[in-house]
């Protein structure tokens, strides 16, 4: 956040002051929101509140550790570091590592990833359509977030298809019991489970954590809220409700995953003292963005009063880019960062900007398909570029592939890393033998690991498979053993590295790809994988945002919580690039110079033909505009385009609805950059031939 004062608005302060019971901080975009949660942190430990009883909860774990690093500005390393800061899988993960045997999960159950879960459900269904298989993934993920299962599914479904999409998640249901797994969906579910049906568990929670604060609470779903709940609503009148929530009903834009905005709406009945506390002074935009963001949100029903504002003076017009196309819209794309890395100097709102780097501009658009032409005309003009949320360092097959390893390692249960292990590097081991021992274990209702150590097994396995079978069992038991044992970033390094030594998988990249160059950056990732796990190891925790040292861990203790940390993990750079990005992804973040691109009916608000419009669609893509108009600091253009692309067809280009309800005066301009920058490469020419002063 830019610019921020030192001390804290009369807003801010009560909200941090606040203490004796529930609070909704309404926190406007670029109002300070971390600044209230990390000052309040110190304001509770200033009241007599140990750090370990203080849980604050957020969605991702760059969020978690930029307030955990705030925090320790404030109250220093000590206290910082016992604080329970953590994203709610995470803490759902404590919990159930702590609690999980109450509902009959072993210590060190696994976390299935994305790729693990589509595979169980592909196994369950008996389906091999891929896309059929997300769509289940994707309805079960929704029904969870609801908090329902299996039967509540079916009871629920509306049609044949959701009919079959309930009882596919009865079987996954099993498979994941039989396997001692959880999926993600579960790291929420089943603490609240152990909560609801577990008094002496629920009193430890609650006695536990004395104060709860929960970051982007617009972004929770229903099983979200019920688990704050369950934490927070002692017994006991006087502590009933101790937790602060800090959200923005304006920027609640992730329906679409279960999120639900009737959370902010239930807070003031289910805790009538609610004390709702809006910020409303912005520290970010200009006055002239921040009246086109109020403008625009102004076409919603509000469930609180807030309007934003800030000091920094109107600042430059919004400008409307008006483009034939979807190229003309590109090229213009590039013109507007070439003409204001040209242009340098002050800010629009007068703070001194100094260098413009490429860093400073993003552009942000509704659908990922919308980037392809730009990307093109910024790579023609050499502007270097990374678009947000491409594929992760953790989703590279390399890295996916060592992390069903230890998995493997963790729970001898896991069926799905187990069949990933054992073929990945191949070890003679194929889909006959794999086939058998399946069969085996589906029998006798072992795990696959645990089978493949049967008496029995024999007579089904010849015996050469077998030997194979045994020397891999062996050595995944050597390697959990030594792993449980060794702990600090330089053992933790020498063992990863015997092992990948052992399995032979830098020659398993070599033989896979057909260029030696590919091969040997995947073989760098899987370096950079091993430093990572052995700086764990060793205590610290390097990440965007700063640096924190934390206890020295084993192989194995990283490995237990490893899915969760790679599944949520931001992994970037701080590179001197334009972020190309979509208006999801751009939440949480700002940059100096911003541009929206296709604005446009049927992209924004975004409309197939095959859905119809409801209310609460609008309102949602207007919270999107909305978001997307608030990244902007300093310099904020809309493009729209006279004719798009919809599928294979050329159609007209309808401004979308939202660029009026800005409410754009007269001065908003309208010229086109490339002109601009012709004019300002005429001026440098001009000022060059100059000659200098006698």
């Amino acid at each position: 956040m830019a610019d921020a004062p030192a001390t804290l608005n009369p807003a801010q302060l009560e909200a941090v002051h606040h203490l004796s019971g529930p609070c909704l901080v309404l926190a406007g975009a670029g109002s300070g929101k971390t600044r209230v949660i990390t000052h309040k942190i110190a304001r509770l430990l200033q009241a007599g509140l140990l750090p370990k009883q203080i849980a604050a909860i957020t969605f991702t774990n760059k969020a978690a550790q930029e307030m955990r690093e705030r925090a320790k500005g404030l109250v220093g390393p000590r206290a910082a570091k016992d604080l329970a800061v953590s994203t709610f899988h995470s803490l759902g993960v404590r919990m159930m590592r702590e609690d999980g045997t109450r509902l009959g999960l072993k210590e060190q159950f696994s976390i299935l990833d994305s790729d693990d879960v589509l595979g169980v459900l592909r196994d369950a269904g008996s389906c091999t359509d891929n896309a059929m298989a997300k769509r289940w993934q994707w309805t079960i993920s929704l029904w969870k977030n609801q908090g329902l299962d299996s039967d509540g599914a079916l009871r629920a479904a509306k049609d044949d298809d959701e009919q079959v999409a309930a009882r596919v998640m009865k079987l996954y249901e099993e498979r994941l019991a039989a396997y001692q797994a959880v999926d993600f969906d579960d790291l929420i579910s089943l603490p609240l489970k152990l909560l609801q049906r577990d008094a002496e568990a629920r009193a430890k929670w609650q006695d536990t954590f004395r104060h709860v604060l929960v970051d982007e609470y617009q972004d929770t779903n229903s099983v979200q809220y019920e688990l704050l709940k369950a934490l927070v609503d002692h017994e006991d009148d006087r502590r009933r409700g101790l937790f602060t929530a800090v959200g923005d009903d304006d920027q609640s834009i992730y329906g679409w995953r279960g999120a639900t905005i009737d959370n902010l709406k239930r807070l003031p009945q289910d805790w009538p003292r609610l004390k709702v506390i809006p910020l409303e002074q912005n520290y970010r935009s200009t006055g002239n963005i921040l009246r086109a963001a109020n403008n625009v949100i102004a076409g919603n029903p509000k469930l609180f009063e807030k309007k934003l504002w800030s000091e920094f003076g109107d600042g430059d017009p919004v400008r409307l880019l008006e483009c034939d196309g979807e190229e003309h819209e590109a090229e213009r794309t590039v013109a507007f960062i070439q003409g204001l890395r040209g242009q340098g100097g002050a800010l629009a709102d007068g703070r001194q900007g100094g260098q413009t780097n490429f860093s400073d501009f993003a552009v942000l658009y509704r659908a990922n398909h919308q980037s392809r032409v730009i990307e093109q005309k910024l790579r023609a003009a050499q502007i270097p570029y990374k678009v947000s949320g491409g594929q992760s360092f953790f989703d590279r097959t390399e890295i996916k592939d060592l992390c069903a390893w230890l998995r493997l390692l963790v729970n001898q249960d896991d069926d799905p890393a187990f069949l990933r292990a054992v073929t990945t590097p191949k070890r003679g081991i194929g889909h006959t033998t794999l086939g058998k021992l399946g069969e085996f274990s589906g029998k006798w209702k072992r795990s696959l690991f645990e089978s493949l150590f049967s008496d029995t097994l024999a007579a089904q396995l010849g015996a050469k498979a077998i030997g194979s079978l045994h020397e891999f069992g062996r050595y995944i038991n050597e390697l959990e053993h030594r792993a449980r044992h060794t702990q600090g970033s330089e053992d933790a390094k020498a063992l990863l590295l015997e092992w990948l030594k052992d399995i032979g998988y830098e020659q398993h990249l070599y033989d896979s790809e057909d260029s030696e160059k590919l091969a040997a950056s995947r073989w760098s990732n899987v370096m950079d994988f091993v430093d990572w796990i052995a700086k764990r190891c060793g205590g610290v925790i390097t990440q965007e945002g700063g640096t924190f040292e934390t206890e020295k861990q084993t192989v194995l203790q990283v490995a237990q919580t490893i899915s969760v940390i790679i599944s949520l993990a931001e992994r970037g750079d701080e590179q001197d690039v334009v972020t190309l990005s979509t208006l999801h992804a751009s939440k949480g973040l700002e940059w100096p110079h911003v541009l929206l691109a296709g604005i446009n009916e049927g992209l924004l608000p975004f409309k197939s033909d095959a859905e119809e419009m409801t209310p609460q669609r609008l309102e949602e893509e207007r919270r999107l505009m909305y978001v997307g108009i608030t990244r902007a600091r300093s310099t904020l253009v809309v493009s729209t385009l006279r004719r798009r692309k919809k599928g294979r067809e050329t159609v007209q280009g309808i401004p979308s609805r939202f660029i009026g309800e800005m409410k754009l005066n007269e001065n908003t301009v309208k010229e086109d950059p490339r002109e601009r920058l012709k004019r300002l490469r005429t001026e440098l020419a001009a000022r060059a031939a100059v000659p200098p002063p006698p």
